[in-house]
C-alpha cells in the first residue's frame, strides 16, 4: 500500500513512514496537477484535506482519504481503517521518516562517532538510512508508538 500526503499532511506522512509505508510527502512546490499524476502514475492512495484536491482526484478515479481532523492519532486511525491495511511490528522503522528510503541495517560499531554516547552505550540495534544518512534505533519513541 503506497500513500501521497499533501503538503497539510507532513506529520502525518512521517508516522506513516516510521509504521512502515511508503509514503511520498509532497512539498509546497508541487502543484495539484503534479500531485495527480504522482498518485495516479505510483498508484499512491491521495491522502488530504483538500476538497477541490478531493473532488479532482475523484473524478479522475484516483483512491483518496479525506482527513478532517487535526488529531494525529485519529489521521492515522483513519487511513489505516478507511483503506483496511494494519501495520506489522516487522515493518515499524523500516523506512526514512524524512525521505521514505528503506533504512539498511548497520552494525553498532559503524555508528559509534554518529550517535550519542549514552544512546551508544544503551542501544545494540542500529538502522542507518542510505538516501540521507539519518541514523535510527529503538529508543523511547518506538516504545511509544
Amino acid at each position: 500500500m503506497k500513500f501521497l500526503c499533501d503538503q497539510m499532511l507532513g506529520t502525518l506522512a512521517k508516522w506513516l513512514r516510521l509504521l512502515g509505508f511508503d509514503t511520498f510527502y509532497a512539498s509546497s512546490d508541487i502543484s495539484d496537477d503534479e500531485l495527480l499524476r504522482i498518485a495516479e502514475k505510483e498508484k499512491r492512495i491521495l491522502i488530504t484535506r483538500d476538497k477541490q484536491l478531493i473532488h479532482r482526484a475523484e473524478k479522475n478515479g484516483l483512491r483518496v482519504t479525506k482527513i478532517e481532523t487535526f488529531d494525529l492519532t485519529m489521521q492515522i486511525r483513519k487511513v489505516l481503517q478507511e483503506n483496511n491495511v494494519q501495520f506489522n511490528e516487522n515493518t515499524i522503522l523500516s523506512r526514512c521518516s524524512t525521505c521514505n528510503a528503506v533504512l539498511e541495517k548497520v552494525s553498532k560499531e559503524e555508528v559509534k562517532d554518529l550517535v550519542p554516547e549514552r544512546v551508544f552505550q544503551q542501544q545494540d540495534v542500529f538502522w542507518r538510512c542510505p538516501g540521507c544518512g539519518k541514523i535510527y534505533w529503538l529508543g523511547s519513541h518506538y516504545d511509544n508508538m
